[in-house]
């Protein structure tokens, strides 16, 4: 536990994210889709492939370790399907209008009619909040990651990084077209990120006192299927939209790569 200062500034770090993707969306003419769609197929690349090869085996060695070779397999595997229908629960419970893993069209600057919307606001309040409910588990993931291993932490973090920079983007584009007022729009985009620290707060504190190999197993299961759905229901449909079905692919394929080399490296 010697390195929880460290695993809680990578969390905020993957959480300040969403406020770079503001930034960029008020300081760029344009957003450049096509490199848009690389990284975020990059960034699945890299949760998916840390997730089945790493995250997922470690988790098993746990719990094996903890109940034996039937009953460890049996519950990690269990695990990662319940990581899985967690965040595909919170998904349900949002609106799919404002959930950030149902891609819309971002509306276009010189769309005059669209900038008067007063829906844009709404929009924008919505957007925000759900971010946030899914930044909840991504930060307790990154969190519960780097306190087991930096290795995996940081690429981790990097990926959700790289992803909430769009939903940066998609908060705080409709609420500036609204109201105008650049600083609310950076604030609501600002403090959805910030969900990720906070999970990361409320996670340690919760599981601290029952931290065991049966826990962690558990939970690192749990956190594999987090990553696998948020890659396939968010990452690779928004990299799709964003640009074209084969880039987002080579994305997804050249973050394996180097996730892969970077776990080498350290062996």
């Amino acid at each position: 536990m010697n390195n929880v200062g460290l695993a809680f500034l990578i969390t905020l770090f993957a959480g300040l994210a969403t406020g770079i993707g503001s930034l960029i969306a008020f300081i760029a003419k344009s957003t450049n889709k096509k490199f848009l769609s690389v990284s975020l197929g990059f960034s699945a690349g890299v949760m998916i492939y840390v997730s089945m090869i790493e995250i997922f085996t470690k988790a098993k060695d746990s719990l094996v370790s903890a109940l034996g070779e039937k009953q460890g397999n049996y519950l990690t595997v269990i695990s990662f399907f319940i990581g899985i229908f967690l965040i595909a629960i919170i998904d349900k419970f949002v609106p799919s209008g404002e959930n950030p893993h149902e891609f819309k069209n971002l509306p276009s600057e010189a769309d005059e009619e669209t900038k008067r919307n007063a829906g844009l606001l709404r929009m924008g309040m919505f957007t925000s909040l759900a971010i946030a409910i899914h930044n909840f588990p991504e930060g307790l993931a990154t969190f519960v990651s780097a306190l087991n291993d930096m290795k995996i932490a940081i690429p981790i973090a990097i990926a959700i990084a790289i992803h909430n920079i769009p939903e940066g983007i998609s908060v705080s584009v409709p609420i500036y077209y609204a109201t105008g007022n650049k600083k609310k729009a950076f604030l609501y985009s600002f403090l959805s990120g910030m969900a990720e620290p906070v999970g990361a707060l409320v996670g340690y504190f919760f599981l601290r006192s029952v931290f065991s190999d049966l826990s962690f197993g558990i939970i690192f299961a749990m956190v594999a299927g987090i990553m696998v759905f948020i890659s396939l229901d968010e990452l690779l449909p928004a990299a799709e939209k964003y640009g074209e079905h084969h880039l987002s692919i080579y994305g997804l394929i050249l973050g394996m790569i180097v996730m892969a080399v970077s776990l080498l490296l350290f062996i």
